[in-house]
């Protein structure tokens, strides 16, 4: 063999370049869907003010001639606003007494407050207790927008929890800021971003790191009495962090919870002491928690919040009512902008609470009428004129229900002038008055939750529409591409799509139009699909039979049916943890029925051995069946297995999520705790020496290669580090304090050196790929070179203790200095082995050096599903090896089955994570793995962070995707030694044995480079076809369901997880099926270098 043929290395790069075309194809669809299915309300920069009444008519009632008044006379001077970022509304809810021999609550959330209890008791008309709906999603941020603005957030703002703007739209805060006020602000950092510069005084502390409970609150405190004292501020802001950390962290049924909540009743004390009669307190949650402590989604736990209102002098007329009253969380702002005196934000939808405006003295009752009819008239006079502005910009709003509105504040305006002009006798008619000004902004906010989902219809169905050009796509060429002449082709589309970007530019840039990236995406990719469908049908595809271009088997299709139609049902994607199994067991019994019923089952040689207790002198037909059977039935066990672990959605309040999701820290129980520990640790153990084992019975751990000597020495050191930091981060809090420095230090030290280790092995195996171990002797052979791919072990102790590190260089000198001498002493005899699994060699350890990162961002008992992951990936490779046969010399294809089910399983792995297609399910710790003080302003690698754990399973099943073409090869029967003999200058293919013909594994890819890289494309495109039918399905219920009472809810986020897991699967797909031919070309550079040193 002389070298790699130039076509051979052009056919690698067209088909990868070929490969990033179809992923780029689908990325413009995807990009182009979203952009007209999530797009943000539009946002107003009109700003209120004192000198611009919100509509016609004379100043409100009792605001006339009195100084300083704006729309209505200020109640209070100043404003304490507590935040308790998560304070859920059963945290703060007043507890019965219990009666003798009742047993007390032990729930550790409940009753901590019990200031609130007391004030409420002893100060009836002073105080009110809410319970506050928020409207999601319920992330700090989106809360934080409408508690100031009186907006509502659109569900696009969730993905920039963490990356806050400053808000553009009128808020409260630049409404006090204008009117003079000293606003002092402490806690959140989140505030700066979305107020930049508004606060007379600021003490910001850092919010990502939720492992931290305590920072961010003993900051607070440190400022929050001294500045209360000091007297130099109109409005404190404290923000605290704790209580949503701790649920993070623990969840809120933990001891830890009733330490933070008793901590916040202490604060609300000292503030209760300290306030004046002219001051207001306000103590108030942005959002609740689930019973797991997240928060983001819509669920009654994640949107009920507390709020407490306080005042030293009377605030209400009655005593609080025997039921609490609920509230929309954004009435909060109309209520506290008329109570200091401000106009009301011009994009508030929110309605004032009607119940502070009245006298606190119930003498007066029309009086007290009076004044909430007159609150609520400027509030609805406000929110008319905001409509009137929003809709002449926009047109999303339902232009019949907006002029029935109209009509109802008309009449509710004309009826509350005429009140005014005479208002004796006519509490009745304040009544009516006050119930059609209710009914009026009720209804306004339910239009704008209705309407604001604004969607462009030709870009969603241009996205879909280009997405499924990229499936149909993704059908023909893996079809096309066993034929020979087609891959001249390949490179088509390139010149094409550039070609078309170009152009695209040109005509935006001259026309003088917006250069949107999507757009230009998009056109690109139509530019560059549509003339290579032209030329591949009518140079190609018009010559062959239509019926031989799809010859996809009638199962399958009807498997990726019933897939394309469930995601288009609710209850399938709420359920889809419950369903994937289901499909993935139906299909592998499918497979084994199948293959049983075509006599195609022939049972590898790794299964044969007496240590798995299968006989090898059994009969072919009852071998057949017990081997189809135990490979299906342990396929089952492990699903069922991996089922175990999994986290019900919040949709099913009657499932129960398995607690073996949660990290050990959470655990109470210390001998609990570490025989759990003791059980991850024997995983990561298992693991490493399931890994090596099978390593060393195809003999790739013989080799002194660097690669090897890693997997030898590296893994172990990384399998150590793991295990080391779950000590550590399981034990942290119960560490003695002198040693508590040193096991933070630890904890980012850990992490990060066996992320480290893992990207020098992967380096060190990209570098060098081939491990083949070399032994050269002289002797009489009848050519020069003989070449043994020798797949078993070696049969010599010599030969197994081959291998040592202290000796490596040593060795590589004497194979040097022993070619050098037997130049003139005969021919030489070169016995090469674990040629037959080198490429399978290579993508194992990969996968297994990638994993352990992966399983590090998870917790501690995930490491059981990555055991079983890798099991059962095991068992469907063998499963599906068995009856694939092998046609040499080729083409060589993957059916469709095994592509199937391979992507099946890397979404049942998924759940099996303890992941959901929701916000709230995200593990958001993953982001403080080795950062434990978090990233300071950087995003990217958080977001990195996270994205690893969540996608962890597409990532591992998508590099792991070549093996589906390598394992059959890999399976194929051994016999007795391969001797294989290599005639002097010929080229490699033409090896013929000089003995009886043995079975070359992995080597006979390589008698065909065309039909190798041929069918690493069609699997590629088969892969992402199946991958792409889902994205399509999702995108299509999104769209066609888009009014749907569950499309935020379901069907959005859905499609966001599935657009993600697209994107990290089409990479990892990339990346496995190009360290593929990276080995490839190394054992061709292999290959010549052992020829010219022979012919030296």
């Amino acid at each position: 063999m002389n070298s790699l043929p130039a076509t051979s290395r052009m056919q690698k790069i067209s088909v990868l370049l070929f490969l990033a075309w179809v992923s780029f194809l689908f990325y413009a669809g995807i990009a182009l869907f979203t952009s007209g299915f999530l797009l943000t309300r539009l946002e107003l920069t009109n700003h209120s003010s004192c000198e611009e009444p919100p509509g016609p008519g004379s100043l409100p009632w009792g605001s006339q001639g009195k100084p300083g008044a704006c729309w209505m006379a200020s109640r209070f001077s100043r404003l304490v606003l507590v935040l308790v970022d998560a304070l859920r509304f059963d945290f703060a809810q007043p507890q019965p007494s219990h009666g003798p021999g009742e047993p007390p609550v032990s729930l550790p959330f409940l009753g901590k407050l019990n200031s609130l209890q007391r004030i409420l008791e002893i100060q009836p008309h002073h105080a009110r207790l809410y319970q506050s709906k928020a409207d999601p999603p319920t992330t700090t941020m989106q809360r934080l927008k409408a508690l100031t603005t009186g907006s509502l957030p659109t569900f696009i703002d969730a993905g920039s929890n963490f990356a806050s703007y400053a808000i553009v739209e009128d808020n409260l805060i630049k409404q006090l800021t204008n009117a003079g006020r000293h606003v002092v602000f402490m806690g959140d950092d989140t505030w700066k971003d979305l107020f930049p510069g508004a606060f007379s005084q600021a003490f910001f502390f850092p919010s990502f790191n939720v492992r931290d409970l305590h920072t961010v609150d003993n900051g607070i405190l440190e400022h929050l009495y001294p500045t209360m004292d000091g007297g130099e501020w109109d409005v404190l802001i404290a923000h605290f962090l704790g209580v949503d950390h701790c649920g993070h962290k623990y969840g809120p049924h933990h001891p830890e919870m009733a330490k933070k909540l008793s901590q916040m009743d202490q604060v609300i004390q000292g503030l209760v002491e300290r306030l004046e009669n002219d001051t207001l307190l306000v103590v108030i949650g942005d959002h609740g928690m689930t019973i797991t402590g997240d928060h983001g989604g819509d669920s009654d736990l994640e949107i009920s919040a507390a709020l407490f209102l306080y005042s030293p002098k009377a605030l209400f007329p009655r005593v609080p009512p025997k039921e609490l009253e609920i509230v929309p969380q954004i009435s909060l702002v109309p209520t506290l902008a008329l109570l200091l005196g401000l106009p009301i934000p011009f994009g508030n939808i929110g309605e004032v609470m009607a119940e502070l405006f009245a006298e606190a003295e119930d003498s007066q009752p029309h009086s007290s009428a009076l004044a909430q009819a007159s609150a609520l008239h400027l509030n609805a006079q406000q929110v008319s004129r905001f409509l009137h502005t929003y809709s002449a910009a926009a047109q999303d709003l339902q232009v019949k229900e907006l002029h029935q509105l109209q009509n109802l504040f008309s009449k509710a305006s004309a009826d509350y002038q005429r009140l005014l002009q005479s208002p004796q006798g006519a509490e009745a008619a304040l009544q009516t008055v006050i119930t059609e000004l209710q009914q009026f902004l009720r209804g306004v906010r339910a239009m704008c939750i209705e309407s604001w989902a604004r969607f462009s219809l030709g870009r969603m169905a241009g996205g879909a529409a280009l997405m499924a050009a990229a499936c149909f796509l993704c059908l023909l060429v893996s079809q096309w591409a066993t034929y020979p002449g087609f891959h001249p082709l390949l490179l088509t589309p390139m010149a094409c799509g550039l070609a078309g970007t170009i152009v695209c530019a040109g005509l935006l840039a001259t026309t003088g139009l917006k250069l949107d990236p999507v757009v230009l995406g998009a056109m690109a990719a139509v530019g560059s699909l549509l003339p290579f469908l032209w030329k591949a049908w009518a140079g190609w595809g018009s010559k062959r039979p239509l019926a031989a271009l799809f010859p996809t088997p009638g199962p399958v299709l009807l498997f990726l049916l019933i897939r394309f139609a469930a995601f288009f049902s609710d209850s399938f994607v709420v359920a889809e943890a419950r369903a994937t199994p289901f499909l993935l067991g139906s299909l592998i019994l499918l497979l084994v029925a199948q293959l049983h019923w075509e006599g195609k089952l022939l049972p590898p040689k790794l299964l044969t051995i007496p240590r798995l207790c299968f006989s090898a002198s059994t009969g072919q037909s009852r071998h057949s069946g017990t081997h189809a059977l135990g490979l299906g039935v342990g396929l089952l066990l492990c699903i069922r297995l991996a089922g175990l672990f999994h986290r019900c959605p919040e949709e099913t309040p009657a499932c129960h999520s398995s607690p073996w999701l949660s990290p050990l820290a959470s655990m109470v129980g210390g001998r609990a705790k570490n025989l759990w520990y003791g059980a991850c640790v024997g995983a990561l153990v298992a693991l490493l020496a399931a890994v090596r084992l099978w390593l060393r019975r195809y003999s790739n751990l013989k080799s002194p290669e660097p690669s090897v000597l890693f997997v030898r020495w590296g893994l172990p050191l990384m399998v150590l580090g793991t295990a080391a930091y779950w000590a550590l981060a399981s034990g942290a809090d119960e560490a003695p304090p002198r040693l508590r420095a040193l096991v933070a230090g630890a904890s980012v030290v850990l992490p990060r050196a066996v992320a480290g280790l893992a990207a020098s092995g992967l380096m060190l195996l990209l570098w060098r790929p081939v491990t083949v171990l070399v032994k050269a002797t002289t002797g009489t052979p009848r050519t020069r070179t003989v070449l043994t791919p020798f797949s078993g072990p070696p049969t010599s102790q010599a030969d197994l203790d081959y291998v040592v590190p202290q000796i490596y260089r040593h060795m590589q000198e004497e194979f040097r200095g022993r070619l050098e001498r037997t130049k003139s002493q005969g021919p030489l005899t070169v016995a090469a082995y674990q040629l037959g699994s080198v490429y399978s060699a290579a993508m194992v350890t990969a996968l297994t050096l990638l994993a352990f990162p992966l399983l590090l961002l998870h917790a501690e008992r995930i490491s059981l599903v990555f055991l079983l992951l890798f099991l059962q990936s095991f068992l469907l490779l063998h499963l599906l090896a068995a009856g694939i046969p092998i046609t040499t010399p080729g083409p060589f294809t993957v059916p469709w089955q095994a592509v199937s089910a391979w992507a099946l399983m890397a979404t049942q792995t998924f759940y099996s994570m303890g992941h959901q297609p929701v916000f709230p399910a995200i593990h958001w710790h993953a982001a403080f793995v080795g950062f434990p003080e978090g990233h300071g302003s950087s995003t990217w690698l958080p977001a990195l962070l996270v994205g690893a754990n969540t996608f962890a399973s597409h990532l591992l099943f998508a590099v792991g995707c070549p093996l589906l073409l390598l394992w059959p090869f890999l399976c194929e029967s051994q016999g007795a030694r391969k001797r294989w003999q290599h005639l002097g200058n010929e080229a490699e293919a033409r090896v013929r044995p000089e003995e009886e013909e043995e079975p070359r594994m992995e080597m006979r890819l390589r008698d065909a480079p065309h039909h190798f890289n041929a069918a690493l494309l069609q699997l590629g495109l088969k892969y992402l076809f199946v991958l792409g039918i889902q994205i399509l399905a999702c995108a299509l219920a999104a769209s066609i369901l888009r009014r749907h009472l569950m499309v935020w809810k379901v069907f959005a986020p859905k499609f966001i997880f599935e657009a993600m897991g697209f994107i990290v699967s089409s990479v990892g797909l990339f990346l496995g099926i190009a360290l593929v031919m990276r080995v490839d070309g190394a054992v061709s550079s292999w290959f010549r270098q052992l020829i010219l040193a022979q012919q030296r």
